[in-house]
């Protein structure tokens, strides 16, 4: 009995099938390969967010921001860290005493902020501040009550003490200014940070 013999040409196209099944999962495997690769170089490497210790936080005082019952400033955030950084979200403020105590409330804030703030090297980002005139806010805020034939006293603050977004490390700006004898009042209301600087109307 006599195999049939196959002709060269069909020996060669079964071959080539054969290669092609072969190399099809290898060349799927390179292309997904290649695909991660080249996503992994079209994403942006996650910058990390600004730590006090790289920040110069400073007061911005605009001419003329006093207004009936209070003033406004700008709080700047200015990045010396040799690196570029990310802020978000509201700085948290409160106005201390010659000694670093606390006098009354810390900043109110609105609603949460979403925008995240970019920061190159020797940029800043700035944070409007509204500061209420503490003698117009009643007994709460007085160190001495006021009695016939004496005034009320309001505390003196030495600065303002300075959270910068997300950090648990403090500045302290110094600036003497009318502040709270006790907590209660919300007197200080500190806004989002935003990219630039320094504040509006400079």
């Amino acid at each position: 009995m006599h195999l049939p013999a196959s002709s060269p040409r069909r020996l060669i196209g079964a071959a080539a099938i054969a290669c092609a099944a072969a190399l099809t999962p290898a060349a799927a495997l390179a292309a997904a390969s290649a695909a991660a690769a080249h996503d992994a170089t079209a994403t942006p490497t996650a910058i990390a967010g600004c730590a006090t210790s790289g920040l110069v936080v400073w007061l911005n005082v605009p001419p003329g921001s006093g207004y009936a019952g209070g003033a406004y400033y700008y709080l700047e955030f200015t990045n010396l860290s040799g690196h570029a950084c990310t802020l978000r979200g509201y700085p948290g403020v409160s106005a201390v005493s010659l000694n670093g105590r606390q006098l009354g409330s810390p900043a109110g804030w609105g609603t949460p902020s979403t925008t995240t703030v970019r920061l190159a090297s020797g940029g800043t980002a700035t944070a409007k501040l509204t500061i209420a005139d503490t003698g117009n806010l009643g007994t709460q805020c007085f160190s001495r009550i006021p009695r016939p034939g004496m005034p009320g006293l309001v505390p003196t603050a030495a600065g303002l003490r300075v959270y910068p977004p997300n950090q648990t490390v403090a500045k302290v700006i110094p600036y003497p200014l009318r502040a709270c004898a006790h907590t209660g009042p919300v007197w200080i209301h500190a806004g989002a940070v935003t990219p630039g600087g320094p504040g509006p109307g400079l």
